[in-house]
């Protein structure tokens, strides 16, 4: 009855102590109230669009690359499988809620004393050899009460929620990387075409130009001229090629797949994306609740929070309950082994205990000042986070807004490149200029259809980035699991998993279960 009395106060206490350590609060961080670029006329109000943000571009082969992506990617596919780690971690911290050494014992030992010493015979006994059976379950159980343990759930339960953002952060990444090179692939694309349609245009001058010369209007000099011209805009064709052909590698990667079997997922020709004329970015404050990193920076620190109470803890004294429950027998005197399955030969302790570091000499307290310091370079690193994700999307903003201007300039420069290269043709024919008007006119109509194109393709590759800094494109593994469901097959295979591969068991903890003094194991 003591020990029973014993047990309820100690769990009373339990039910009624706090936890030691600081309680995590968000830290604050500088957010601007709205975009320096918010009067621009591309700019517009609103949230943005970013959940499926490659669906403005209004481009099928771009919007099955990155659905082929988002489910191939080996990179991905292993950033998921850490956070099935972290969740399997996080079952762990909760069973050291509970007893945390169980056991079942048994022995069995045989004793034999030969010689005339009996100082280690049994107390009455005679008998020089005997047996001993021993068997059942011992626990010991170290009270939570300074919140050690809960203090360590609470880490794994913002370090699970850290690896579900990193997860976010990396998809983030991967639809962007996607989109950048399927952007730039179609931009070098177009690119070979502005110069094989400048080498017919080139070609049709040097048939030109050694017309001339063989009828005796002009000197080699022009043949010359328009020759090494051709040449030279012809070797500015296979650096391109290769660039496409590395592009092409590069989004076979991406995909998860081989090189060779890419063109099956990309269609030979096709434009550069069209971007809309007007985007909406919303308001700074948005990304830290849509900027996968920035919830990343903020979980991270609250779990180092959280150890710095689980290291705390250790300064004061470790409750604990200890039980032992068995039979025991030996064949001595008239016993026998069987006595051992005999009620009257069971065998019960139970009771409290402590434990406590008087004397660590500063290494506890040193321990709870590390984890402060490793706590303040988080919330630093947080502050840090918002601050660059603005700077991205401002950055990203002012480019797209500047691209599109470059894009108006360069088409007026090429309208009147290619006017001027009619000109200078026609008077070149009549004999009114020499050759290298002509030549000149061609090197500027290259040129700037080059800027051009190049221009048109750093539109959409702005605009990309835009998304990307206001954190899209992360929203479309909502309601899917975070591997596929062929690794998570070879997973059972070699390992019992329970049910920690379900889909509803990858949801992140709500506030309520945070809240539970005792959590229910996972086994």
């Amino acid at each position: 009855m003591r020990t029973f009395t014993v047990t309820a106060a100690l769990a009373a206490m339990l039910g009624a102590c706090s936890m030691v350590g600081p309680n995590f609060v968000a830290p604050k961080a500088q957010v601007a109230s709205s975009w320096t670029t918010k009067n621009s006329a591309q700019i517009g109000a609103g949230r943005p669009e970013d959940a499926a943000w490659w669906k403005v571009f209004g481009d099928p082969t771009l919007d099955r690359l990155i659905n082929l992506a988002y489910k191939q990617n080996l990179g991905l596919q292993q950033t998921g499988v850490a956070v099935l780690q972290a969740r399997a971690q996080l079952a762990a911290a909760i069973g050291n809620e509970y007893p945390q050494q169980q056991q079942a014992f048994g022995l069995y030992q045989y004793n034999d004393r030969g010689g005339d010493d009996v100082s280690a015979l049994p107390f009455g006994s005679n008998d020089r050899s005997f047996s001993w059976l021993r068997y059942g379950l011992t626990a010991t159980w170290e009270i939570d009460f300074w919140g050690k343990f809960r203090r360590a759930v609470e880490s794994a339960d913002e370090n699970f929620l850290a690896s579900i953002s990193n997860y976010d952060a990396a998809l983030v990444s991967l639809t962007a990387t996607v989109g950048t090179t399927y952007v730039a692939l179609r931009t070098t694309a177009e690119r070979i075409k502005v110069l094989r349609r400048n080498v017919k245009v080139q070609e049709k001058s040097l048939a030109i130009a050694r017309a001339r010369f063989e009828n005796g209007e002009t000197s080699e000099l022009d043949v010359s001229q328009a020759t090494s011209q051709l040449a030279e805009t012809r070797s500015q064709i296979p650096p391109l090629e290769a660039s496409l052909a590395q592009d092409r590698n590069t989004l076979a990667v991406l995909l998860g797949i081989t090189p060779a079997r890419i063109g099956i997922e990309l269609t030979e020709n096709g434009p550069i994306p069209k971007a809309p004329a007007k985007v909406a970015a919303g308001i700074p404050r948005d990304l830290l609740r849509e900027r996968p990193d920035v919830r990343q920076a903020e979980q991270v620190a609250a779990a180092q929070s959280a150890l710095i109470g689980a290291t705390e803890a250790d300064l004061y004294p470790a409750f604990s309950l200890s039980g032992t429950f068995g039979f025991s027998s030996s064949d001595i005197a008239n016993r026998s082994l069987g006595d051992a399955f005999d009620w009257n030969n069971h065998v019960a302790s139970i009771g409290p205990a402590f434990q406590w570091n008087l004397f660590n000499y500063g290494q506890i307290t040193n321990q709870v000042r590390a984890q402060d310091a490793q706590f303040q370079a988080a919330l630093l690193s947080y502050q840090n986070t918002v601050l660059q994700a603005q700077q991205e999307v401002e950055d990203g903003l002012i480019a797209y807004i500047k691209a599109i201007e470059t894009v108006r300039h360069l088409e007026k420069a090429v309208a009147a490149a290619k006017r001027s290269l009619e000109l200078s043709t026609i008077q070149y024919k009549q004999g009114a200029t020499d050759y290298t008007t002509v030549l000149l006119a061609e090197q500027s109509l290259l040129r700037q259809q080059d800027q051009l194109t190049v221009a048109r393709g750093n539109v959409p590759q702005s605009l990309i980035s835009v998304y990307q800094a206001l954190g899209g494109g992360w929203q479309i593994r909502k309601g899917h699991g975070f591997v596929p469901d062929e690794i998570k097959d070879q997973m059972r295979k070699r390992t019992n998993w329970g049910h920690l591969l379900d889909t509803r068991t990858q949801a992140p903890p709500t506030g309520s279960q945070n809240k539970k003094l005792i959590r229910k194991p996972e086994w």
